[in-house]
């Protein structure tokens, strides 16, 4: 029985032929990604040797084509255009760049890269804002934590509440020895960040961990109240997370 239905095949790149009947690639290209049309050349597609993109259409490469002969790429077809925009004329884009940004790092187009991390948008974020965390030993991994706490606690609860310390020096981290095991004793989870070596400010830290487990879809705000002796308070905040 015929299927109705067509998915993506392997061929080799498409060739043209030649009024002579020599057999020679087309230089023009259709293009479907993730949805959205596009027509380019093979010049502008390897116009950066060594980029992924240009790998994905070189004369050796396997070529997925949709139903209609189209070279298929299963990506977000959106921001491909200031890709392709870029590779034909240099032009930046002016939107949506941290998406842009993502697409021209899958594609491997290094020199786009390196012009969008100068810009504001990506510099905040990719030097400044990542240069601060690498300074938080463990950051990522107390994140995490902080998550699979607040959904054990989640069970019949509107909101979890999980504790946190923060501990810039090592003097500090000697003030709250005692706090932290009594709060073990007592079955008390803390997550606990630092020490660490660089002056950071707490409130800047304090509104990246927000930041980034708002990121991840949870409904979560910070406060500085503590169940704790008010010679320790200072170290310790709670973040309460919102089910519904």
């Amino acid at each position: 029985m015929m299927s109705l239905t067509s998915e993506p095949d392997s061929r080799p790149l498409r060739r043209a032929v030649t009024p002579a009947g020599r057999r020679t690639e087309s230089p023009v290209v259709e293009l479907n990604v993730g949805g959205e049309f596009y027509t380019t050349t093979l010049g502008t597609l390897r116009k950066l040797p060594g980029s992924k993109l240009a790998e994905m259409f070189s004369s050796s490469a396997k070529a997925c084509l949709d139903a209609e002969g189209r070279f298929f790429i299963d990506r977000c077809g959106t921001y491909f255009g200031p890709i392709l925009e870029y590779l034909r004329s240099g032009q930046l884009p002016t939107q949506h760049i941290p998406e842009v940004y993502r697409e021209a790092q899958f594609y491997e187009i290094k020199p786009l890269i390196k012009l969008l991390e100068d810009m504001p948008q990506i510099f905040g974020e990719q030097v400044a804002r990542k240069q601060f965390l690498l300074q938080v030993p463990g950051y990522s991994e107390n994140l995490e934590l902080m998550v699979r706490l607040a959904r054990a606690e989640a069970v019949a609860a509107r909101c979890s509440r999980v504790l946190v310390c923060l501990v810039q020096n090592e003097k500090d981290d000697a003030n709250c020895a005692d706090a932290l095991r009594s709060l073990e004793a007592d079955k008390r989870s803390v997550v606990k960040f630092g020490p660490w070596k660089a002056a950071l400010d707490i409130r800047d830290l304090l509104d990246c961990m927000n930041m980034d487990i708002k990121a991840q879809g949870y409904q979560v705000h910070y406060s500085h109240n503590s169940p704790l002796p008010a010679k320790v308070s200072d170290y310790f905040y709670t973040f309460s997370f919102s089910w519904w």
